[in-house]
């Protein structure tokens, strides 16, 4: 009940790779498509999905309540795929957002850059000069997404197990090299352990649901930490009842039995519409 995290650069064949694994392991690929159907689901609009999909959002953009819904709804999505194990994430911070679980395969895909520039002008068409551009938008968008939403370097070569130049190889050839990693260095220990924390994060994501989204509580800043059946909730508020309220939201979600509420009260606390 793996899980596999694929960050790749644009027009590095991610896409083709990650099918290409799906088809050979039996894993769900949670790519774009997958992840805008089910945030469609839950309300999220193609308008905002493209302001802030894997890209660092712009000023406004950055203080608007969309911003919080979209991360929340993303997380949301890839913690209730990845509690049902054997799914491959592309992209969207999978690197980022499961960072240190054991289970998880780190991936990502690159190639040489006048490789990702032939590939770019055939896709779409267009002259060297306009893939030139399409290229170095791709790239400042995917850091700065990463260095937004998450405070990491998405070059920095730590954050993965792997990284492969697919500029010669062809996607199933580049599978086959992640399914064999894969089958080295994940262990049934491993696995086990990894089901268990992507348990733990779908639930500390439901009570989040239900506390914010669900009954409206005004806590900022919340956060859900979940250790088997026990939640410790933190967060900022001006009332002792917004407090209460919080503790009976995460109360009221199943699977929970215990909780902690460690929400501080700020009297002056007041945030951006």
């Amino acid at each position: 009940m793996a899980v596999i995290c694929v960050a790749r650069e644009f027009a590095a064949l991610g896409d083709e790779t990650v099918h290409e694994l799906a088809s050979m392991t039996g894993y769900k690929a949670i790519d774009k498509g997958y992840i805008e159907g089910k945030m469609a689901e839950r309300g999220i609009s193609p308008e905002v999905r493209l302001k802030y999909d894997e890209k660092k959002p712009g000023f406004w953009a950055s203080l608007s309540q969309d911003r919080d819904d979209y991360l929340h709804f993303l997380k949301t999505v890839l913690y209730e795929e990845t509690a049902a194990g054997d799914c491959i994430v592309s992209g969207r911070g999978g690197s980022a957002i499961f960072a240190g679980i054991p289970g998880v395969l780190f991936i990502k895909l690159v190639s040489p850059r006048d490789v990702r520039l032939k590939r770019i002008c055939t896709r779409f068409q267009c002259d060297d000069k306009r893939a030139e551009l399409l290229l170095k938008q791709s790239d400042r968008d995917r850091k700065g997404f990463h260095d937004y939403f998450f405070g990491v370097d998405w070059n920095d070569p730590v954050y993965y197990d792997l990284t492969i130049n697919t500029g010669r190889e062809h996607p199933a050839t580049v599978a086959r090299i992640i399914d064999q990693l894969r089958s080295l260095i994940i262990t049934e220990e491993s696995e086990k352990a990894c089901m268990a924390r992507m348990a733990e994060l779908k639930l500390g994501q439901e009570i989040i649901t239900e506390i914010v989204y669900a009954r409206r509580v005004p806590v900022h800043f919340i956060e859900a930490d979940v250790k088997g059946s026990s939640v410790v909730l933190h967060g900022v508020t001006n009332t002792q009842s917004a407090i209460d309220a919080a503790s009976a939201g995460a109360q009221s979600v199943r699977g929970v039995e215990l909780v902690e509420n460690a929400i501080q009260i700020v009297q002056e606390f007041a945030v951006m519409p």
